[in-house]
This record gives C-alpha cells, structure tokens and sequence, in this order.
C-alpha cells in the first residue's frame, strides 16, 4: 500500500491549501492538525454523529445537503439492485469510512465493493477496513472545492480505485473517470455503463435526476463547480 508522507505546515493558510482548499469551518483543531489518526475518526463519530475524513493526520469534515442525501439514497438503490441481482459484491453509502493509504481515510458517498476483492464473501467487521474500492461515487455538495475533489481523485486512483464518478446535482452530468486524467462526462441523455466494474449494467442518467431540480444560486453567487477563475470542478462538465 502506498502511503502519505507527513506534511508540515507554517500557516493555517498553507495547510488549507494542501487540503484543497477547503473551508476553515470543515477542520478540526482538536486533536490538532497532523495529529489525528483512526481512533478520533471513529471516536467523534460515537459521539456527535459527525463524519470526518482522515488527510495526513488532519480531520476534515465530509459536506452533504439534505438534496444530495436523497439523490445518494436513490443512485444507491439504482445500483444496489443491479448488484445484488448479479450477486457481483455490495454497496456502502455515506458513512463508509475506508483506508486507502496511512494516515488517509476518505468516505465515498457510494462505493462498490467486488466479492472478487473478498475471497470469503464476508463484509469487513471493523469501522474503518483497509479496503480500497473497485468503484467511488462522490456526489458534489456545494461545500466541495474544485481543488479538494482533484486531490481525492488522485489519491482514489493511487489507492487502486479502478473507477470514479462525480455526480453532479446543479449540472445534471455523471463523469466517470477511469484514470485522474482520463474521463467522460454524461448528460441526461445519456446512458451509464458500469464498464469492466459493473458490467451489463445500463442505466439513462436523467433517470439518477428525475424528480430532482438543479438548485437555485443566490444573486452574484458564481456556478458551483467553478473556482475564483471559471475552473471547472472535475466531473463537472469536462
């Protein structure tokens, strides 16, 4: 397994930078950045239900609205289906916590788990398994950064992730990745094949959105997805 070499850092400035640019508000200082590890993971969510994701030490919390929710809910069922159909492995939804390298533990709002990743078929008893999956679903909050996202997705593919999608709510639009320079983004008249991962699997993307309308922006509010300088979110259109 690959692993994350430790970081210091001379600001707070400089640390939220190499987290993607995240909000301030989504770090924790206690324990301290760079200090954290596994057991805090588990032991604040024990205690307040919130979820935090492990970067280099750092607790970072995960951001998802009520409307992102309830479209993970439905894409969860849309594949759950196919999978358990096909008896190709299980699925984890947004508090499953994974280790991808030391010292990094991310939670994929959807992630695909292959029995062929299991010899024995049996689901991992621990909080946190030292299992990377064979597919990543991240469904864009407006919390996300466009730098944040282009981390996680290196570091999905680093870890032996074989596929990533962005879901994108506003947009309308599944990109799928299958390597962090190499994808194709899908609209609503499209169809989403789950390729080598789920094969045979066919599902319309405006399906994944009916019923969901994109959400409205406030006034002078730039599209989410786009950073200071028009750059576009990864899976967010190309």
């Amino acid at each position: 397994m690959a692993s994350v070499p430790a970081r210091r850092f001379e600001t707070m400035a400089d640390l939220l930078e190499d987290l993607g640019n995240v909000s301030p508000r989504r770090v924790r200082l206690d324990p301290p950045p760079g200090k954290a590890t596994e057991r805090d993971v588990v032991r604040i969510h024990d205690r307040t239900g919130r979820l935090y994701e492990l970067v280099d030490g750092t607790l970072v919390e995960k951001v998802m609205g009520f409307s992102e929710s309830a479209l993970t809910c439905e894409f969860i069922r849309l594949l759950g289906n196919f999978v358990v159909e096909r008896g190709l492995g299980f699925l984890t939804g947004p508090d499953g916590a994974v280790r991808l390298m030391p010292r990094l533990v991310r939670i994929p709002d959807i992630a695909f788990i292959s029995w062929d990743q299991l010899p024995a078929r049996e689901i991992p008893a621990e909080p946190i398994p030292d299992l990377a999956p064979a597919l990543a679903v991240e469904v864009l909050s407006e919390g996300n950064t466009p730098a944040e996202m282009e981390r996680k997705l290196k570091e999905y593919f680093l870890s032996g992730v074989r596929v990533v999608w962005f879901v994108d709510p506003d947009r309308r639009t599944v990109t799928v990745y299958t390597a962090p320079d190499r994808s194709v983004t899908l609209n609503e008249g499209d169809t989403l094949d789950g390729g080598d991962v789920l094969p045979g699997l066919s599902l319309p993307v405006r399906q994944v959105f009916a019923g969901r309308r994109p959400r409205e922006r406030a006034a002078g509010r730039p599209a989410r997805g786009r950073g200071k300088k028009g750059k576009r979110r990864p899976g967010a259109g190309g």
